[in-house]
C-alpha cells in the first residue's frame, strides 16, 4: 500500500508527518510524505523555529512524483495541517492528479484547524475546509471542536454529534470519524470517538489519561484511514487505530508525559496491548 501524506513536519517530536509516517512504516505501509511546513517543534512550546512552504512548492514535489509515473500506485492521500488556503488549494490538486491516475485511491482530509482552547490556523483556512476540503474528500476526521467548526454548531449531545457527522456526509465524504468527543453522556473520566457510514454509526470510549498530547490526533487519522483502506470495515478500523493510540499514550503518561513515546512505544501499533471495541449506535 502506497499513501501520499501531505501535513506538517517537525525535527523535534511527533506531531504531523513526524507522527504519520513512522506510524504507518511500522505498518508496513509505504509513505510518500510532503511537508507543509518544517519546524523544530510543535507550537505548543515557547518558540517554534522554521517555515512554511507555499503551494508552489507543494506543487513541485508531486509533480515531480507523477514524473516518476508513481501517482498510479498511489492507494490514499491524507492531508493534515495546512499553512493557507493556497496550500490547501495544492493539496486538492494533488488528490485530483492521484485521481486521474488511479479511480481507486481515496482521500483522507484531517481538517486541523484548533482544539476546545483556541483556533490555530491563519485566517481562510476555516473556510477553505468548509467549502472545498471536505467536499473532496472520502473521510474526514474532526475532533470534537473542529465538528463544530465545520458545521456551523454545538455539538453537546450524542445526538447533536451524530447529526452534525450526517449533515459532513451529505456533503460528500462517505466516512466521518470524529475524535475527543466529550459530550453530555460521556463520564468525566472517559473520552469517545465516533464514526459513521453508510453502513453504521459507532461509538467507541476510552479512558480519559491524565497528561496533554500534541499529535495523538494526526496519528489516528493516519492509522484509523490505513486501516479502513486495508480491512474496508470501520469499526474494526476504529478498534485498531483507538487502541493503538490509546496504549501510546498510556506508555506516554508512564514516562511522564512529554512528547510521545511513538519509537519506544511502536509495538502498539502492531499490537495493542488492550484492545478496545466499538458499540453501534
Amino acid at each position: 500500500m502506497n499513501i501520499l501524506s501531505i501535513q506538517s513536519h517537525v525535527a523535534y517530536g511527533h506531531v504531523g508527518n513526524s507522527a504519520a509516517v513512522f506510524a504507518l512504516q511500522r505498518l508496513g505501509i509505504e509513505v510518500w510524505p510532503v511537508h507543509t511546513v518544517q519546524l523544530s517543534n510543535h507550537a505548543g512550546y515557547p518558540t517554534a523555529r522554521g517555515q512554511a512552504f507555499g503551494a508552489d512548492a507543494i506543487r513541485d514535489v508531486v509533480r515531480g512524483l507523477a514524473e516518476r509515473d508513481a501517482l498510479k500506485a498511489c492507494d490514499g492521500v491524507l492531508s493534515g495541517y495546512i499553512g493557507s488556503a493556497e496550500t490547501g488549494a495544492a493539496v486538492l490538486d494533488a488528490v485530483g492528479q492521484v485521481r486521474r491516475a488511479n479511480s481507486g485511491a481515496r482521500y483522507c482530509c484531517d481538517p486541523v484547524m484548533g482544539d476546545a482552547d483556541s483556533i490555530y490556523v491563519p485566517p481562510g483556512v476555516v473556510e477553505f475546509m468548509r467549502t472545498r476540503a471536505v467536499l473532496a474528500a472520502d473521510v474526514v476526521t474532526p475532533n470534537h471542536s473542529e465538528l463544530d467548526l465545520l458545521t456551523g454548531g454545538s455539538t453537546k449531545t450524542v445526538a447533536d454529534a451524530l447529526a452534525a457527522a450526517g449533515a459532513l456526509r451529505a456533503l460528500g465524504p462517505r466516512v466521518v470519524l470524529v475524535t475527543s468527543l466529550a459530550t453530555e453522556d460521556t463520564p468525566a473520566d472517559a473520552i469517545d470517538l465516533l464514526a459513521c457510514d453508510d453502513k453504521g454509526r459507532f461509538r467507541l470510549r476510552t479512558p480519559r489519561l491524565p497528561i496533554p498530547v500534541h499529535g495523538a490526533g494526526d496519528l489516528i487519522a493516519a492509522l484509523f484511514f490505513a486501516h479502513l483502506l486495508r480491512t474496508h470495515s470501520l469499526p474494526e478500523a476504529l478498534s485498531l487505530s483507538a487502541s493503538s493510540v490509546f496504549g501510546i499514550i498510556r506508555r506516554t503518561a508512564e514516562a511522564g508525559g512529554g512528547e510521545l513515546t511513538l519509537i519506544q512505544a511502536q509495538d502498539e501499533l502492531v499490537r495493542p496491548t488492550q484492545k478496545f471495541r466499538p458499540e453501534p449506535l
